[in-house]
């Protein structure tokens, strides 16, 4: 058995390294928001954490207090082994653990609809609107108002709300910026909305939060906040540039699966329309869960005499635009039955679409 001694001595340099490690996170972006939601979560984050404390410190406290007066070889305590039951202890280890819950029930309830991403934040100024499109695996933005594009990169206005759009071309993905507060994902054939605003100005890292793929860890990108002046300037550089975002370039731009990090990269100009186009383009009638299927058959508007999974057409009917003859009918019945096992009835879309 290794002495107590030696033991502390042992560990004490282990504990210092361990409460430093921690220590370090006090500086983290979460904890330095540079926005005014990040400050919001912030404080709903501390105020939650104190309220629980006052449950977890009293009670650590008290195991401690406990398990050392009442140790074996303190012969002064009180020794009574027939007690079982206190009223008093039972009101105070019931009530205020209630009473916390319901202040936590009553904050959170409030702060969700105030920190809701999609509500709008009240501002003199005119918001800044961003379509942000995941990629493999790259961030592209489009400003919509300003008919630029950029890869990995967004400048904005410091005090200016900003109106995040955001889809995904690719999987489902996670937008981030810690320092200026809610994330919030990114999905095919949906667009989802982030309202954010800069109370500093700087450069702040954003970062796909969620694991998307092979090379998610190098897919993130530059937030700068600036003054209107530097903002102004920023889009006559961008303008500047020849290059046009239309659909050929984001063609060229999701065909290039880079899991290094895609470098900066400007478009002068953009094709009006491009962000709902990539929205659009995964809604088809033949898209099930991510897969497509061109079988004609599939195609039905309930018409009476038409072919549908588990019902024998008869023979001669004709089923979108073909005829078919009695033993083609009963294979192809089967077939399609098959077909909607798997995949679900065309127009019809199952959990996530």
């Amino acid at each position: 058995m290794i002495p107590l001694n030696p033991l502390g001595r042992f560990l004490r340099p282990g504990l210092l390294f361990a409460l430093s490690v921690f220590l370090t996170g006090c500086n983290s972006a979460i904890l330095n928001p540079k926005g005014q939601i990040g400050h919001d979560e912030k404080t709903l984050l501390i105020t939650a954490t104190v309220l629980m404390l006052l449950v977890v410190v009293p009670v650590i406290i008290m195991t401690l207090t406990f398990a050392w007066k009442y140790r074996a070889t303190n012969t002064k305590a009180r020794y009574e082994p027939k007690w079982s039951h206190s009223t008093a202890i039972e009101v105070v280890v019931w009530s205020i653990p209630c009473m916390i819950v319901l202040v936590l029930a009553v904050l959170t309830w409030r702060s969700s609809h105030a920190l809701d991403p999609y509500r709008p934040l009240d501002s003199d100024k005119k918001p800044v609107v961003i379509e942000a499109i995941s990629l493999d695996w790259k961030w592209l933005f489009i400003y919509p108002e300003e008919n630029i594009a950029t890869v990995n990169e967004i400048t904005f206005p410091v005090d200016t709300p900003l109106n995040f759009k955001i889809t995904s071309d690719t999987v489902m993905n996670a937008f981030f910026i810690p320092h200026l507060g809610s994330m919030i994902y990114s999905m095919t054939a949906m667009e989802t909305k982030l309202h954010l605003i800069a109370n500093e100005t700087g450069e702040f890292p954003g970062m796909s939060s969620h694991y998307s793929g092979a090379g998610f860890s190098k897919m993130h990108f530059s937030a700068h906040s600036v003054t209107e002046a530097e903002y102004q300037q920023w889009l006559t550089k961008v303008r500047g540039e020849s290059a046009t975002l239309d659909k050929t370039a984001f063609a060229a731009l999701t065909a290039e699966k880079n899991h290094d990090w895609h470098p900066v990269t400007y478009f002068g100009t953009t094709e009006t329309g491009l962000f709902d186009w990539v929205i659009a383009k995964h809604m088809g009638d033949n898209q099930h869960y991510g897969m497509k299927h061109d079988h004609k058959a599939m195609k039905h508007d309930g018409a009476e005499g038409e072919s549908h999974a588990g019902h024998a057409m008869p023979a001669g009917e004709s089923h979108d635009g073909h005829a078919m003859a009695e033993g083609e009918a009963d294979a192809h019945a089967e077939h399609t039955a098959d077909e909607h096992a798997a995949a679900g009835h065309t127009g019809h879309g199952g959990s996530g679409e």
